[in-house]
C-alpha cells in the first residue's frame, strides 16, 4: 500500500510533507530515478539541498531561497529534473504572525522576493500589509528564509493535475 502524498499534505493543512520538500523541477517520482549520488547537493551554490529521507535530495529554506539557477539539474546524470515544468508545486502564504499584520513595519519578505510577488498594500492609519501575487510567486523560499517571525508558509498548489504529483 502506498502513501498518498496529496492526502498527507491535506492533513498537514496544505503544507508539504518532508518528502515533498524536493529540489526544483522534480516530482515525487524522484525516488524512482534518483541514484542518490549527491551531485545536485554539491552543485547547489545556495547550499539549500541536503540528503533527506532515504538519502534522496531535499530542500531546506533556512538561510536562503532557491535562485533557480539550474546547477542541480545540470549536475544530475539521471532524468530526475524536468526543466520544462514549474520549479515548485507550492507558493508563499503570509500567516497571521506577520509583523506587518500586527501593525509593525517589516518588509523583509518583499525585499527578498526577486520576482516582486510580495507586494504591500498601503492602509490609511496602518502599516502596509503584504499580499502574495500567486501568479508571480515561484515558490523559491527566499521570503521564508528571511522572515523574522516565521510567518510565511509554502503551501501546495490546489490542483487536480498529476503534474504536481
Amino acid at each position: 500500500m502506498s502513501v498518498s502524498q496529496n492526502r498527507r499534505s491535506f492533513l498537514r493543512g496544505g503544507r508539504p510533507t518532508a518528502s515533498q520538500w524536493r529540489p526544483p523541477w522534480t516530482t515525487t517520482t524522484i525516488t524512482d530515478v534518483c541514484t542518490r549520488c549527491d551531485r545536485c547537493l554539491e552543485a547547489c551554490p545556495e547550499n539549500i539541498l541536503f540528503r533527506g529521507d532515504g538519502g534522496f535530495p531535499q530542500i531546506r529554506f533556512t538561510g536562503d531561497g532557491c535562485t533557480l539557477c539550474g546547477e542541480c539539474a545540470g549536475a544530475c546524470p539521471e532524468p530526475v529534473f524536468d526543466l520544462a515544468r514549474e520549479p515548485f508545486p507550492w507558493r508563499a502564504v503570509v500567516l497571521d504572525g506577520c509583523l506587518a499584520k500586527a501593525n509593525i513595519h517589516c518588509s523583509t519578505c518583499r525585499d527578498a522576493c526577486e520576482t516582486s510577488a510580495i507586494r504591500f498594500t498601503p492602509k490609511l492609519g496602518h502599516v502596509a500589509i503584504p499580499e502574495v501575487k500567486l501568479e508571480d510567486c515561484t515558490g523559491c523560499g527566499a521570503c521564508v528564509a528571511v522572515c523574522p517571525e516565521d510567518a510565511i508558509n509554502l503551501e501546495a498548489l490546489q490542483t487536480e493535475s498529476p503534474h504536481y504529483a
